[in-house]
């Protein structure tokens, strides 16, 4: 396949939701003049939007599509997020927080963290954490706007909420809704392109170029180019997941809370007006109603919705776009939801797609690399999730059991090493993840390194103190200048509640 013929003018997006209406927003944001952008979606078919947390790479997508916050958060039911808390993960009762943002000061030949281990060793540093702005403010519930990005954040979000947010403005930028189902897709005899689909109506929706946002059956995807899925479960064995809303009992915390159980963990994602909570486990260990009743008694305030189950599979699609199919979302492939980057990877593929949009024709090397950054991204982002499950001092249950004494991907064995045995942590250009998330979660996972860099031992011993005392006192300075989450919630963004 060297070229598509004709060039792409006609877009089809197959499902709404978060990745539908994200791509249809900044798709007629940006390219809608030259573009004819049609979305399908029904009614009659939910979406698996349950609350969402989200990264602080969302504020780039929302700055692109030109999105005003305030608007955006009232719209949303939103709250600000500065990380995620991990309850009984490295053992029950411990805790620690990952936090967006960096911790203390870096030289240029080493990390922070090799400074704070040799303080470690001298008696003078305490808690990782204690360096860290986001952390401690999270830990205080204080939330506030700094100069230049000073306080580095994400939000929590109603997806459901924010579907309909980014649905007006795509509307108002051309996009046209097209109400009902598909029920059967027409492929291009040659090339095998996806030409049009078919509607329960018997209307004909022609395009050029298809995004699937179908979720997890991949109508486009799968079920009609037969892409081909790679199964994860041997590394992150949760297939099952139990989601509930309810009432807010209290003022929301500016951070998600994430609690290891028997079998899987739980989520608490609060909103404006409500909490988002679910259940992550593993049906080889829990049954269904073992998981709502555990869900059900781990909750606070009123169910406002009844319980309900999903099943998944772990794993990503061979290729992420084939031939003239681009998926998004769940149609994708699932990683499931501990580090919130579900969002992420739906906008990263909206982007690439649109750095290398087709407009004069499908051509395969941009396919190619497509896939391969993809690819790329998703295995970082697994190797992170498989991280917290893996290096445990959980031997407590069956599961716990085999997560701890499971094969894991080489990628992640070498970083795992290279931390224990030295304190460094790299980061390849383009990863989610930066140094000081892995050092946060390798530090809170229970992997303390063996040796730090040689430059340390160049300061004195005074020094060095001085030095941990002095960014830790400048985080406490700030955070004690901050308001709470709540109060600044109330007089920024609040949403009219219903």
């Amino acid at each position: 396949m060297e070229q598509a013929e004709g060039k792409v003018r006609r877009v089809v997006i197959a499902g709404g939701g978060t990745a539908g209406w994200m791509a249809a927003a900044i798709m007629s944001k940006v390219l809608g003049k030259a573009l004819e952008i049609r979305l399908i979606e029904s009614e009659e078919i939910g979406t698996v939007g349950v609350g969402e947390a989200t990264i602080p790479t969302l504020l780039t997508y929302n700055r692109l599509a030109r999105i005003d916050e305030r608007e955006f958060m009232a719209a949303t039911k939103g709250t600000f997020k500065l990380g995620i808390e991990f309850v009984n993960w490295r053992q029950k009762n411990h805790s620690y927080i990952h936090s967006f943002g960096i911790t203390g000061k870096d030289h240029w030949t080493a990390g922070f963290q090799h400074f704070w281990r040799r303080g470690l060793q001298e008696g003078q540093a305490s808690d990782f954490g204690d360096y860290c702005l986001e952390l401690k403010a999270a830990l205080e519930n204080k939330f506030a706007h700094l100069p230049d990005l000073g306080l580095n954040y994400a939000y929590h979000l109603d997806s459901s909420l924010y579907a309909k947010f980014l649905r007006k403005m795509a509307e108002e930028y051309g996009v046209e809704r097209i109400e009902g189902k598909i029920v059967s897709v027409q492929q291009d005899g040659e090339t095998g392109f996806v030409s049009s689909v078919t509607m329960m109506s018997g209307q004909v929706v022609e395009g050029d170029l298809f995004i699937d946002c179908s979720g997890f059956r991949g109508l486009l995807i799968e079920q009609t180019l037969h892409t081909g899925y790679d199964d994860w479960t041997h590394w992150l064995p949760c297939d099952s997941a139990v989601a509930v809303q309810t009432e807010a009992v209290e003022d929301p915390i500016p951070y998600t809370r994430s609690t290891a159980h028997d079998s899987g963990w739980q989520w608490r994602i609060p909103l404006q007006h409500r909490v988002g909570n679910g259940l992550v486990f593993c049906s080889r260990y829990q049954s269904d109603d073992d998981a709502i009743r555990l869900l059900m008694d781990n909750v606070q305030g009123k169910a406002l919705v009844e319980p309900r189950v999903l099943k998944f599979r772990t794993g990503t699609r061979r290729k992420h776009w084939n031939r003239n199919v681009v998926a998004l979302g769940l149609a994708s492939g699932f990683i499931e939801p501990l580090e919130s980057t579900s969002i992420h990877l739906i906008q990263r593929g909206i982007l690439r797609l649109m750095q290398m949009f087709p407009n004069q024709g499908i051509r395969q090397e941009d396919v190619d690399e497509f896939n391969k950054q993809t690819r790329e991204e998703t295995e970082g982002i697994r190797d992170f999730i498989i991280l917290h499950y893996h290096v445990t001092d959980r031997r407590d249950t069956p599961f716990w059991r085999q997560c701890a004494s499971m094969d894991i991907p080489e990628t992640l064995a070498h970083r795992i090493r290279l931390f224990r045995e030295t304190g460094r942590v790299f980061r390849k250009a383009d990863e989610l993840f930066a140094e000081n998330s892995w050092i946060q979660v390798m530090l809170g996972q229970g992997i303390l390194p063996e040796r730090y860099h040689p430059v340390v031992d160049v300061m004195e011993k005074k020094e060095l103190g001085e030095f941990l005392d002095m960014v830790k006192m400048n985080v406490a300075k700030t955070v004690a200048s901050l308001p709470s989450h709540q109060q600044y919630i109330r007089q920024y963004c609040p949403s009219k509640m219903d």
